[in-house]
């Protein structure tokens, strides 16, 4: 009996002493603030603006802080070497994801932004190489160059709508390299979905409950009645499935048949006659790039035109570079290398007004030892994207939009990237290590070709109120989650004289021959890097 009893005494201890050293720091993880039994820093995550909160902790901690999440731990790196000592250098570690439940729910476990490193990320990630490759993105200008065009007649019409015409800009490239169609207006029901989901789905995986869900997995086994934000995931997922798989299956049908155009979507199917996986995973490989294409390009643009309201200064030069380099006639890619300051404007707007504010999280597969300090496995690791971008002693005075900070940078987002010096890193905007953004070479291709030709045609100034006072838009008011931009302002767009509006019809009326009735591609431009990729056998 004496025996139980002291059995019992030692398993309530054991447990009661397990309770206490939640939320507890140990004294060999990296500092950060003070902590409360059991919740850790919880109670000081703030439910908006966390990015300021973050840096704030950066400054006082360090390049390198722990946060205690009531069971779990966030490293937060807030320094460009962090960065790539630990995800790029260490990224065979690095490269995973923490667990994120109800956007998991939401993604049907099939979204690549939150896959767990493993081999169905290698299969994906490898398809998707052969489509964002730098030979491959050289070869989607033609795309490029038409939903430009498409933009600014756009812009003229109706310029008040800027915030719709630059996303469908970067919609219709993605849906094009994606499924072989274009998005020729935003009127579309389909385009406005997946604004309106990815929109729901960033902020839904950023509210506090979320975060508890993932730090206390007990949470997981309440009912819907008590968990309402899982019901809601649920819904989310249904509306988000049929737009992504909606979408696979229709062009399936036609790759099979044969009535296609040629897209990623062709290579897709390859490697499923191959694989056997699921057309639901199918649907969220090509949906996930259409999202990513979609998003990130649009949001930077929109930062861009709001810079240009409150920097004339920088406009003005700006403009003065494109006419001297371009006269009468629109930029191109060609004319890239001439336009430096311009490449400033694409490389600053990144870094202005990052859209994954503070990255989305990776995880680290083993314990690990950075600066003396212990990382402990299964640790989530934040790349405050924010903080390093704000760091006056990276970019002194970082809240002015100043495009002559990359004078002398002639590297690209990807060489940059690898550059061994991560002082020499422009952005950080596509990512770190192994999840880096395979994107970027045509993100940066679309942003160019966007702010250089949206420069050559008009004038952006700040829009009046209604008893004419100038409004200036509040550049620290941004959207809320996981992906941000600055919220809907209102601007005073112009065409910079009778001369530009002209010759901007006409180039898109030179367009027109290359459409359809259905304002569709008659035909593919050559050149195109679809139908290329060849599974493992």
């Amino acid at each position: 009996m004496a025996f139980v009893l002291l059995a019992s005494v030692i398993g309530l201890v054991t447990v009661l002493y397990g309770l206490c050293t939640i939320g507890r720091r140990p004294s060999s993880y990296p500092p950060g603030p003070p902590t409360l039994p059991l919740i850790g820093n919880l109670h000081q995550m703030p439910s908006k603006k966390a990015h300021l909160q973050l840096q704030k902790w950066a400054e006082e901690y360090g390049p390198i802080y722990s946060l205690i999440l009531g069971t779990k731990v966030m490293i937060v790196l807030s320094s460009d070497k962090a960065v790539k000592d630990l995800l790029d250098k260490r990224s065979t570690i690095y490269s995973s994801r923490p667990e994120m439940y109800l956007g998991q729910i939401i993604s049907g476990g099939l979204r690549m932004l939150l896959m767990e490193y493993g081999e169905t990320w290698r299969m994906i990630r490898k398809m998707v190489h052969n489509i964002l490759n730098i030979k491959a993105a050289r070869s989607y200008v033609p795309y490029q160059d038409l939903e430009n065009k498409q933009m600014l007649c756009d812009l003229l019409e109706k310029p008040d709508a800027f915030i719709d015409h630059i996303r469908r800009y970067a919609n219709s490239l993605t849906t094009q390299m994606v499924f072989g169609f274009r998005t020729i207006s935003t009127d579309d029901p389909k385009f406005k979905q997946l604004f309106e989901g990815f929109e729901k789905f960033s902020l839904l995986t950023s509210t506090t409950t979320a975060q508890l869900v993932d730090l206390f997995p007990l949470l997981k086994k309440l009912p819907d009645a008590l968990l309402p934000l899982r019901k809601y995931a649920k819904k989310l997922h249904e509306r988000e499935k049929e737009l992504y798989v909606g979408h696979w299956m229709n062009v399936k049908k036609a790759i099979k048949n044969g009535s296609a155009k040629p897209c990623f979507c062709v290579d897709l199917v390859k490697a499923q006659d191959l694989e056997g996986f699921s057309d639901d995973l199918a649907g969220y490989v090509s949906g996930s790039l259409l999202e990513a294409g979609s998003d990130t390009t649009s949001a930077t643009l929109i930062g861009f035109v709001q810079a240009m309201v409150i920097s004339p200064d920088v406009q003005k030069r700006a403009q003065e570079e494109i006419d001297r380099v371009c006269g009468d006639r629109l930029p191109s890619m060609e004319d890239e290398p001439r336009l430096q300051y311009i490449r400033g404007c694409v490389k600053e707007s990144l870094r202005w007004m990052p859209t994954d504010i503070l990255g989305v999280p990776h995880a680290v597969i083993r314990d690990d030892e950075y600066m003396g300090y212990q990382i402990p496995k299964g640790a989530g690791v934040m790349w405050n994207v924010w903080a390093i971008h704000m760091d006056p002693n990276r970019h002194p005075n970082p809240r002015a939009f100043d495009p002559s900070r990359y004078a002398d940078d002639l590297q690209t987002a990807a060489e940059a990237a690898l550059n061994p010096d991560p002082s020499k890193r422009d952005h950080f905007v596509f990512g770190a290590g192994r999840r880096n953004c395979q994107g970027m070479h045509i993100a940066e291709r679309s942003l160019f070709l966007g702010i250089s030709r949206m420069l050559w045609a008009f004038d952006f100034g700040k829009a009046a109120d209604a008893d004419g006072r100038e409004i200036t838009p509040d550049i620290d008011k941004l959207t809320e989650g996981l992906l941000v931009q600055p919220q809907p302002f209102r601007c005073r767009i112009t065409p910079r004289s009778e001369r530009h509006v002209r010759r901007i019809r006409e180039e898109w009326d030179a367009c027109l021959p290359l459409l359809d009735k259905d304002m569709q591609w008659r035909e593919v431009p050559k050149g195109m890097a679809f139908s290329t990729y060849t599974p493992d056998m």
